[in-house]
C-alpha cells in the first residue's frame, strides 16, 4: 500500500494516479465537441484525495476546461466531492465508491455573479485496473438534467 495513503481513504486506492484519454461532449445549447483529457487523483497522507482535471480540444490542442477539488470520505463507502472551476462554479457532491464505481450527485452548486447558471451535476466514474470511463450529466442554463460529457481514460501513472 502507498505509504502516503491515509487509512480513512484506503478504499479509494483504485482511483489514485494519472489518467489520460479522450472524450466527447454535447449539450442542447452548444455544438458537440471532442476533447483530450488528463485527470489526476493524488494524496499526501491526509484523509482526502486531491483532484485535478484539464481538457484540450482534440481538433486544435487548445485548452478547453479545467477544474480542481477534493474527494473526502464520509463514513462507510460514502464520499464528498468539492469541485472548483475557473468559470466561477463550485460543485458540492455526495455519493459513494463501491466496486470500482464512483457515483456522485450535487447537493449544492454555487456560482459567482458572472458564471453561467448550473443547477445540478451528476458524475459516474467506473474504474478498473487501468481504465476509467465516466459520464457527466448536467442541468444548466435553463436546460433539464441531461447528457453533457463521456470519456474513456487509461492510467498512465500510479
Amino acid at each position: 500500500m502507498n505509504a502516503d495513503l491515509h487509512p480513512d481513504i484506503a478504499f479509494l486506492a483504485p482511483i489514485l494516479g494519472t489518467w489520460k484519454g479522450a472524450g466527447r461532449g454535447d449539450y442542447p445549447t452548444i455544438d458537440g465537441f471532442d476533447y483530450l483529457e488528463e485527470i489526476t487523483f493524488s494524496t499526501v497522507g491526509k484523509p482526502f484525495v486531491a483532484y485535478t482535471q484539464r481538457t484540450r480540444s482534440a481538433a486544435t490542442g487548445l485548452p478547453m476546461h479545467a477544474e480542481t477539488g477534493y474527494l473526502r470520505p464520509c463514513g462507510g463507502d460514502g464520499v464528498e466531492f468539492v469541485v472548483v472551476q475557473p468559470t466561477g462554479v463550485v460543485e458540492i457532491h455526495e455519493g459513494s465508491f463501491v466496486d470500482g464505481r464512483l457515483s456522485l450527485a450535487t447537493v449544492q452548486v454555487a456560482s459567482t455573479a458572472t458564471a453561467k447558471p448550473v443547477e445540478a451535476v451528476a458524475r459516474t466514474m467506473h474504474f478498473s485496473e487501468n481504465e476509467c470511463r465516466y459520464t457527466l450529466d448536467m442541468a444548466a442554463v435553463g436546460q433539464p438534467m441531461g447528457f453533457h460529457l463521456e470519456a474513456s481514460l487509461e492510467r498512465v501513472a500510479a
